[in-house]
């Protein structure tokens, strides 16, 4: 691996706030032009075909009982005004000791947690704290489409370093390379979305160790926390020189498969939360009164809800494995998270995007290009690849993949 493999993409200078996000998630036309995500486009010609969507990584199962009816009772129960601006108490408390209880981390409910309308406000309130015009921010790459948008948005720059097949574990060369002096922020997404992997230890380290050297914050999105296959989440912040530098971050939707909820959080270090409280305060100030009592029942939980989760989960990646093997991929299997990648380059394609928008009326399956998660080099090293998501009902991820065991005799 060459170290340069860095790639930064300035933000689009003397343009509207709007086309600077649409810019940075990939959005924006060579013409100006505001195009569609790719996963509407996709998801348009699953309803067209009556395809089985595995594009979009949302559940179709609700999740604990529990944690539903909680919500039902609190919403008959009048909690249906403004939560405070820092979150429902109870839930910052839960927060605090689900952080004590699953990693040893020690977190001050009263000023070290916020509440967030899920985590992607928390990221980007977060960026937009502590990133600017002439500053960098570094992600992995490929990247979750809001990291770019919301790193346009604030001015910076957005800097990348590559997560390579087969096992995308950051290089520490390349990694190394990405950060420099302007580095202010440095996104960690893990468990990984879109690759499905989980970082190891020494990765992890050299992340602080270069965050410390450059005097980085370090902002992590752990949302898929609880759904790791054999390998336990390791959160950054418990790592050695870590805490005093880092906002964690996590979210509801995932782990209890409640993402219309939107119930996120944020924890660290106190100064540099209320800092991103100052922000997040004028993006929504609250949300989810009713949910945020339900969301911290569900934390609670005993800890075979979770270990049941991912095992389940554990199950319907191997299935879906099976007949993506069967259609012929090369199949790169995750180590966490909802989604499994391939490559399509074995069965002679090199244009993965072209594929997603064949499969639907091909095999009446649906899936997304790991291309539209990379800038320009990112997308070259990717554009064979395939993100399919398995959070779905097994009967569902049956059927999906006894129809991708179709595609190698129709393409």
């Amino acid at each position: 691996m060459t170290t340069e493999a860095r790639t930064t993409i300035p933000p689009a200078s003397g343009t509207a706030p709007w086309a600077r996000a649409a810019r940075g998630a990939n959005l924006l036309g060579s013409d100006g032009r505001l195009g569609i995500t790719i996963f509407e486009e996709v998801t348009a010609l699953a309803q067209q075909h009556s395809a089985i969507n595995l594009g979009q990584g949302f559940p179709d199962e609700d999740g604990p009982q529990e944690i539903l009816e909680a919500a039902r009772t609190a919403i008959a129960e009048g909690a249906n005004q403004y939560a405070p601006g820092q979150g429902l108490a109870v839930l910052r408390s839960a927060i605090a000791a689900h952080q004590e209880r699953f990693y040893g981390l020690h977190v001050d409910p009263q000023t070290e947690v916020i509440v967030s309308t899920g985590a992607t406000e928390s990221i980007a309130a977060a960026i937009l704290a502590f990133a600017g015009p002439g500053d960098e921010v570094l992600t992995f790459e490929p990247f979750y489409d809001s990291y770019g948008a919301v790193i346009g948005l604030s001015g910076a720059t957005h800097t990348t370093a590559p997560l390579r097949a087969p096992d995308f574990q950051p290089d520490a060369a390349s990694l190394e390379a990405a950060f420099s002096e302007r580095t202010r922020v440095v996104v960690v997404n893990n468990p990984h979305n879109p690759t499905g992997s989980v970082f190891a230890r020494p990765a992890l380290e050299l992340i602080v160790q270069l965050a410390e050297r450059y005097g980085a914050i370090i902002v992590t999105d752990e949302v898929y926390e609880h759904l790791t296959f054999g390998s336990r989440h390791l959160p950054i912040a418990s790592l050695p020189g870590a805490a005093g530098r880092t906002l964690t971050i996590s979210s509801a939707g995932k782990t209890f498969s409640v993402t219309g909820w939107k119930v996120g959080w944020l924890s660290g270090p106190a100064e540099l939360v209320a800092q991103v409280r100052t922000v997040k305060t004028f993006l929504t100030y609250t949300s989810g009164t009713p949910f945020q009592g339900a969301v911290a029942l569900g934390l609670g939980l005993p800890d075979d809800y979770f270990s049941s989760t991912a095992a389940t989960l554990r199950k319907k990646r191997d299935l879906l494995g099976e007949g993506l093997r069967a259609a012929g991929f090369d199949v790169f299997e995750p180590q966490g998270t909802f989604f499994t990648v391939v490559d399509a380059a074995p069965l002679g394609i090199d244009d993965a995007t072209d594929l997603a928008r064949r499969l639907p009326s091909l095999i009446g399956v649906a899936a997304i290009p790991v291309a539209v998660f990379c800038h320009e080099e990112g997308a070259d090293h990717t554009r064979s690849m395939l993100r399919f998501a398995f959070c779905k009902k097994f009967d569902v991820i049956e059927e999906g993949a006894r129809r991708l065991a179709t595609l190698r005799e129709r393409v």
